[in-house]
């Protein structure tokens, strides 16, 4: 149903002062103290760990194709939560929500979409690189060559950012209701369109469009990749070399699902099954939970990163001696 009192909104009058009011978690009043420190401190540490990784590989003279995507990767968390979390905890430290411009709106949307995007489109690079490794390992040196990564870092991050610029373009053309109270603690894509005045379902056309581009055309390409991979494996009688060869991908798979699962859930369904209070305990998942668990999921799993880890403490420690 169209919201009361709709207006068409000028773009050029109204877009520069409108504002949007994110009314995050105003209903949790007494729950705001321990929700603020909850946060604050999953925050700080996603940050130390993302932070961490990119430092360690960043440090690391001769980085193979997997880590120098994983340095690509923890760079895209940290700008990544950069983006969301602290508007949230603005509005956890605000009892009636949060005000946010109209650009300022835009804008954050474009960004989360754009990393999201990019963040997709890098697991799609991943799967290509385990791909090769396992499947042509002989031609593992040239095929992932330094170039190639590079070009395929680029254009993970173009085409991510292209996506998300038509996506948040075509959102904020809308004619929105006379009440911007956004739902969400952030601006994110469903709670903006349910504000918007139309009984159409066109408007959510650019976000089907997008989510086709952003994950399912990635999560294709991941899923071919571990079925070459998973056919390869079965071609290895060695059971010690099918586990060793399946233990490299493990990480991968781990974050994959973890990212599209959320994603999924979140934006590949009808504007009808909106629920703000649902999408905001998943989105607390993928803004911060997920982003905490991928430092800890690479360490745990992943040998060079705990071989360079090791390698920096050792170094700080002599540091320090010296």
């Amino acid at each position: 149903m169209p919201c009361e009192g709709c207006m068409e909104r000028d773009n050029v009058s109204t877009g520069a002062t409108m504002e949007f009011l994110l009314l995050g978690f105003s209903e949790l009043l007494r729950l705001r103290v321990l929700l603020f420190l909850i946060f604050l401190i999953v925050h700080l540490v996603t940050l130390a760990g993302n932070m961490m990784i990119f430092t360690a590989v960043l440090m690391e003279p001769s980085r193979p194709p997997m880590l120098f995507f994983l340095c690509q990767l923890s760079a895209i968390e940290l700008c990544y939560t950069l983006v969301i979390v602290p508007k949230a905890l603005l509005s956890l430290a605000i009892a009636d929500g949060s005000t946010i411009s109209f650009l300022g709106c835009a804008a954050q949307m474009h960004l989360f979409v754009a990393l999201g995007g990019a963040e997709c489109f890098l697991l799609a690079a991943m799967s290509y690189d385990r791909y090769v490794a396992i499947c042509q390992p002989l031609r593992y040196a040239a095929l992932m060559s330094e170039g190639l990564c590079l070009r395929l870092a680029l254009l993970c991050g173009l085409a991510a950012f292209a996506v998300a610029l038509g996506l948040t373009a075509a959102v904020f053309r809308l004619p929105f209701c006379q009440s911007h109270r956004i739902d969400h603690f952030f601006c994110d894509v469903p709670a903006v369109l349910h504000l918007a005045c139309t009984q159409s379902y066109t408007p959510e056309l650019p976000l089907l469009a997008a989510c086709v581009l952003l994950v399912l055309l990635p999560f294709f390409l991941i899923l071919a990749s571990y079925i070459c991979i998973a056919v390869a494996l079965l071609h290895i009688t060695s059971s010690v070399g099918r586990g060793k060869a399946f233990s490299t991908c493990i990480s991968h798979l781990a974050i994959t699902l973890l990212h599209y699962g959320c994603a999924t859930f979140i934006y590949i369904r009808p504007k009808s099954s909106y629920s703000p209070t649902r999408d905001k305990v998943v989105s607390l998942v993928y803004t911060n939970i997920t982003p905490l668990m991928y430092p800890l999921i690479y360490s745990l799993r992943n040998k060079e990163i705990r071989r360079i880890l090791r390698k920096m403490l050792r170094r700080k420690k002599i540091a320090q001696v010296n």
